[in-house]
Formats: C-alpha cells, sequence, structure tokens
C-alpha cells in the first residue's frame, strides 16, 4: 500500500537522517547457495536492503547471475523523499567551486574507470563491450561538462519602467528531482539527468529500470564517495508500478525527469501533475533515415546499419525506418542485407562481436512477434529476424531487414526496440519528407545526400528535434539539447546549457534602493 504523505506533513514533519538511516536497515537473505546479497538502495547517506529482491541476469549467459538486489517498498521510497528534502538547502548554499570539483570528481571517476564499469554494464545490459566501454566515458563527459557550467553562473540585470527601481532575474533550484531512467543506458542517461541536476543545486533520487540495477549501484557508489550532505543522492531501485508509482506521484518532488515508452511517460505525467510537479518526458520514437538518389551508397548503407543494429537496435534514436529514393532502392537493399548478414552476433564481452543479445526473455519474446506481425502485414523480410545460438545461452537475435513495407503498417508506426529495420521506397523528394514525418514521433531523423540544398530543406520540413546529415540517426553529443517532437519528448529540453530550463525556476526581484546617504 502507497503511504502518500500531505504537503504539509512533508514539509513540516521530517524525521531526523539519523532515525531515516536506522529505519531503513532493513534486508533480506537469499538462502541459493553462491548467491550474492545487495543492499540495493541508498537512502540518506546509507545503503540498505528491503523484504524483497529480484536477481539481475546477464542476457549473454542467462547461466551468469550478477547479483540478487533488494526492492525499495513506498515506505522507502517516502524517506528518500524526506531525506532529499532536508539535504538539498545545504548543497544549494555551498560554494561554486566545492559543488564543481564534486562533479568533476565524479566526472574523472568514471572515465578513468570506463573499461571496468563498461563491463559490468556490457554483462548486464548487454551491448557489446566496446559500447559499454564508450558509454561509461560518455557519462564522464556529462559530469565534467557540468561541473564547468557550475561556473557559468547566469542572471539579469534589468531598469524598471518605474524610476528608481532596479530589477534582477536569477535562477534557483527547483528542489527535489525524481530521475528515472531505461535500461538500455543503464549508466548514461542516468548521468545527463544526475549531474545537470546536482550542478543546479537540487537533490536526487534516483530510480533506475529493474533490468540493470547492478550499473545503478555501481554510478551510486562512485557518488557516494564525495563530500556531499547526506540525502542528497539516493538512490531506489524497484518496479515501476511499486517505487516508481510512489515517486513520481509523492507531493514532496518538485521534478520528475523520464525516458521510458510512451504509455509509461503517460502515466508519469498524470500522476505528476496531480501535485503540479514539472515533468520532462523522453519516450518513443519511430527514427528515419531518407537516402536519395544522389547519396554515395556505401556510406548510406554503413550509415543504415550502424543506425539499425547499434546496441541490438534498442536505442531511442536507432534508424528503424530507412526511406530509400527509388532510382537506388534495389541497388541500397541489396548491399545493405548482405552488411547485415556480416554482422558477429554473440556474447557481449567477445571480441568481435557486433551485436549482443537483447536485453530480456520478454524483449526478445516482442521482437520475435513484431517479425511475425510485420509478414503478417505482407512485408518481405529479407535477411534475420530469428532467434539464433551463440556459445552460451542468452537471448540472442539476428538483425533482421523488411522490405516491401508500407507507411501504414504497424512495423512503421509502432517503437519495435529492436535489430530490426524497414525499407520504404519513395519516389521523390517531397515523398521521402512525408514518409520520414508520417509517424506520432520525431526524435531525430537523417538524410543522405550530397546536395546542399536537399540537407538544408529536409532539416528546414523534418518534425524531429534531432536531424543528422550524412550521420546516423543514433549518435548524439553532450553539450547540445535533445529531445523531439509529438510523443517522442514533453517538456523543456535534455542536455547542454539548455537543461537549465528544467532543473531551476526563475526569481523575479524588484528593488528600490533609495538615495545615497
Amino acid at each position: 500500500m502507497l503511504r502518500i504523505f500531505s504537503f504539509p506533513e512533508v514539509m513540516l514533519n521530517f524525521i531526523s537522517l539519523s532515525e531515516l538511516q536506522e529505519r531503513s536497515k532493513l534486508f533480506w537473505t537469499c538462502d541459493e547457495p553462491g548467491r550474492s546479497l545487495i543492499l540495493t538502495n541508498y537512502i540518506a547517506g546509507e545503503w540498505c536492503g528491503s523484504a524483497t529482491g529480484v536477481p539481475s541476469v546477464n542476457p549473454s549467459d542467462v547461466r551468469d547471475i550478477i547479483g540478487d538486489y533488494a526492492q525499495a517498498d513506498a515506505a522507502q521510497v517516502a524517506d528518500a523523499v524526506s531525506a532529499a528534502r532536508l539535504a538539498q538547502p545545504a548543497w544549494s548554499a555551498t560554494g561554486l567551486e566545492k559543488r564543481a570539483a564534486v562533479l568533476d570528481s565524479i566526472g574523472r571517476e568514471l572515465m578513468a574507470r570506463s573499461k571496468e564499469l563498461g563491463e559490468l554494464v556490457s554483462r548486464e545490459e548487454g551491448k557489446p563491450l566496446p559500447e559499454g566501454v564508450g558509454e561509461v566515458y560518455r557519462a564522464g563527459q556529462f559530469f565534467t561538462y557540468y561541473a564547468g557550467e557550475i561556473l557559468r553562473q547566469e542572471g539579469d540585470f534589468l531598469q524598471s519602467v518605474r524610476p528608481g527601481v532596479e530589477i534582477d532575474v536569477r535562477r534557483e533550484p527547483v528542489g527535489v528531482v525524481a530521475i528515472v531512467s531505461p535500461w538500455n543506458f543503464p549508466i548514461a542517461t542516468a548521468s545527463w539527468k544526475i549531474a545537470p541536476a546536482l550542478a543546479f543545486g537540487n537533490a536526487v533520487v534516483f530510480k533506475p529500470a529493474n533490468l540493470t540495477p547492478a550499473c545503478a549501484v555501481a554510478l551510486t557508489g562512485v557518488i557516494a564517495k564525495q563530500d556531499i550532505p547526506k540525502g542528497l543522492f539516493n538512490l531506489v531501485v524497484g518496479s515501476g508500478a511499486t517505487a516508481g508509482e510512489a515517486l513520481v506521484s509523492h507531493p514532496g518532488v518538485n521534478a520528475v525527469s523520464f525516458t521510458g515508452s510512451v504509455p509509461v511517460g503517460r502515466g508519469v505525467g498524470a500522476a505528476a501533475a496531480a501535485n503540479f510537479t514539472r515533468v520532462q518526458l523522453e519516450m518513443g520514437s519511430k527514427n528515419a533515415l531518407v537516402v536519395m538518389d544522389d547519396a554515395d551508397i556505401d556510406l548510406a548503407v554503413s550509415t543504415a546499419v550502424n543506425g539499425a543494429f547499434g546496441g541490438s537496435g534498442q536505442k531511442c534514436t536507432a534508424s528503424s525506418r530507412l526511406v530509400v529514393h527509388e532510382t537506388i532502392h534495389d541497388d541500397f537493399v541489396d548491399r545493405l542485407v548482405r552488411a547485415t548478414r556480416a554482422l558477429r552476433v554473440g556474447h557481449a564481452l567477445d571480441e568481435g562481436t557486433n551485436i549482443g543479445p537483447v536485453v530480456s526473455e520478454g524483449q526478445l519474446r516482442g521482437n520475435l512477434d513484431y517479425v511475425a506481425l510485420g509478414k503478417t502485414e505482407g512485408a518481405e523480410l529479407l535477411t534475420g529476424g530469428e532467434r539464433v545460438e551463440a556459445r552460451t545461452e542468452g537471448y540472442y537475435m539476428s538483425p533482421g531487414v523488411f522490405a516491401n513495407t508500407r507507411v501504414d503498417m504497424r512495423i512503421n508506426q509502432e517503437e519495435m526496440f529492436a535489430p530490426i529495420t524497414c525499407v520504404l521506397k519513395v519516389s521523390d523528394f517531397d515523398e521521402a519528407v512525408a514518409v520520414a514525418n508520417g509517424t506520432p514521433f520525431g526524435l531525430t531523423a537523417g538524410i543522405m545526400t550530397k546536395s546542399l540544398a536537399r540537407a538544408r530543406a529536409f532539416q528546414s520540413r523534418s518534425k524531429s528535434g534531432c536531424v543528422m546529415v550524412n550521420l546516423p540517426t543514433a549518435g548524439t553529443d553532450y553539450h547540445v539539447p535533445f529531445g523531439g517532437t509529438g510523443q517522442s519528448s514533453y517538456g523543456p529540453r535534455e542536455q547542454g546549457r539548455y537543461a537549465i530550463d528544467f532543473y531551476t525556476v526563475i526569481k523575479t526581484s524588484y528593488v528600490s534602493p533609495g538615495g545615497p546617504l
């Protein structure tokens, strides 16, 4: 049963940090020999457990249990929010150089340990090791970038329309930020939310995806080493139905930053709205890569393969639709199929693996269901789309290419989050733009062309929040804004300086200083 405090209770009836720490030190035991016990949750500066737990399984080898991870209940979530509200004012008042040093230290440790922690990412999430290492290094860059942003405090000094009155406009922390992050980038996505939240003076309660708790615990371990107020950063691992719902609906939370599916995002938005909590939602996508008749076909194929199948297609920026001009369609598809068949599917930690497993048995079943759906809809599966065996038992699937698809097919309208891409044939540039814009989503879109005029026209007419020219739709920089349109995103942009719009509130002060003595 959820324990939801009223706002006055949250504000006035805080328990002490020592009491929070003491009552959170519950733990559960695992009777199976050889299974490790992980006190997953981090509340008020203390690691703690709970009465229940779930195992984290390596999708490359289901015999490999990474650990058993305690699950936070609603009461522990409430404790984490209380601890965060107690700690946030002290952090906000901490000097800029001290706060910058903390974030810089977190970032540098992540980069220094990128090989070690990248192996954990690959082992738990399933992406090939080079991608896992790269993810952790990028996570470190988020923290070092925002360490610099702390020192770039901005405000405005304005003259009033009234004589003798001065106006000061400044930004202040929003307060307690709930961060709900996905499993596909378990350290990087969490970091691009946590870093700006802390940089701009907020406290954090972090709920990661239940499929990747080990990565969340590792990231928390790096943050917990820092000299920060107890309770400033809290980790609550658990299901969306229990820990997630308790967190996003808690009236003591001032802002919720969420990345996940559209249905869950709608629920998060509705729960937050009841408390007038600000929200930032990054959700689904159905990204198109347009290949025009003047494109470098070899470059277009490699770009399409990179964008469609990197991370087993489990990216919100994946090129799940390939919109190809009819005059080069057959040549492009032939080369695409050959390149796809050349990809090596295998254990995430094996050298030479191009595509690791998908994250779970449930994800694999859903992917295969979409393959069956595509065939039913009349699409032609040219290669892949099947469960495959590797040297270990895992959730392996060969990358699939559908051809002869239509815009109205569900496989071209719904986010599959799978190593599957669909080719659509178009007759000209105008049709290509219309097809690219022909879904409820609008996260990323790309075009392959040698024409600057076409590139600029596509940039202008695309309804996506991120547009790529002769580059994969998957792959963005950390110092610029990220987000989309339609059902892909809701609320202020993430990343870069633009993140300040979500993590701060604006205060306008009017001052009448009077005359000099």
